[in-house]
């Protein structure tokens, strides 16, 4: 029992720990990325636009057929029960709210988080951030910030791309497929959606982009030397990024809708 409970402190210890030494990491990055640098502006510029183009434009082919599969499915589901159940609202409290930032978020995860792990494990092992710093510049402004911004950018537009093709799309789908009436679906949802709802699914598409970078940054830089870790540490910040950003969609629901 003893070694059970040390066992437990331990480990509770230790992430009490790994989670300071984050935010410390994001509070840094963050403090740089307000901060007006005073020379590397179009190197970073650059990296922003490279990182937007992959995370955003390039998940574009994934992100549209997930967004009308989803849509779609929620909108036939709740037809059926539009005459007990508010119809517009219920599409918009799931897809809006709940599904279209997470669902985005594990998309993004799946595709530029893992990647942006690897890569900076290899930049660690193979001493390219050393070599960075030995040459004067700051790899966390240079290499950090850039995709703090992008990815941050990327799944806020992701996010607006996934709701209107889960709504519209969604719906065109359903009246060209079935016999479902659905002539008043699109008055439903203009009288549902809020500027609320709008700005909530924002926060948290900001707050999932700034968590998935940070984390997926924090463990790349703790890469030692060993480059048969890099499969564990891309694993272990794929998992991690999702369970932060499904306590942060919890959090922040509770907090606009309790």
């Amino acid at each position: 029992m003893e070694q059970v409970t040390g066992y437990i402190g331990r480990k509770a210890v230790k992430s009490i720990h790994h989670l300071l030494d984050l935010f410390a990491f994001t509070y840094r990055i963050l403090h740089l990325a307000v901060s007006r640098p005073r020379s590397g502006r179009t190197v970073i510029g650059r990296v922003i636009v490279r990182q937007l183009y992959f995370t955003a434009v390039q998940a574009l082919p994934v992100i549209l057929p997930i967004a009308l599969l989803v849509g779609s499915a929620i909108i036939i589901q709740f037809a059926k029960l539009s005459g007990q159940y508010d119809f517009g609202r219920l599409s918009v409290l799931l897809i809006v709210r709940e599904v279209g930032p997470i669902v985005t978020a594990m998309i993004v995860i799946l595709r530029s988080a893992t990647a942006v792990t690897i890569e900076i494990s290899y930049m660690q092992v193979l001493h390219e951030l050393d070599a960075m710093e030995m040459s004067g510049i700051d790899p966390l402004r240079v290499v950090c910030v850039p995709r703090l911004a992008g990815i941050t950018f990327a799944l806020v537009g992701l996010f607006l791309v996934f709701d209107l093709v889960s709504i519209i799309g969604g719906y065109s789908v359903v009246w060209l497929l079935t016999y479902i009436p659905m002539s008043s679906f699109l008055n439903q949802i203009s009288k549902a959606l809020t500027l609320t709802d709008i700005t909530v699914g924002i926060i948290k598409a900001v707050l999932f982009g700034i968590v998935i970078t940070m984390t997926c940054l924090y463990r790349g830089f703790e890469m030692k030397s060993q480059i048969t870790d890099v499969p564990v540490a891309t694993s272990r910040s794929s998992i991690e990024c999702f369970l932060y950003c499904l306590v942060i969609n919890v959090f922040i629901s509770i907090i606009f809708y309790i």
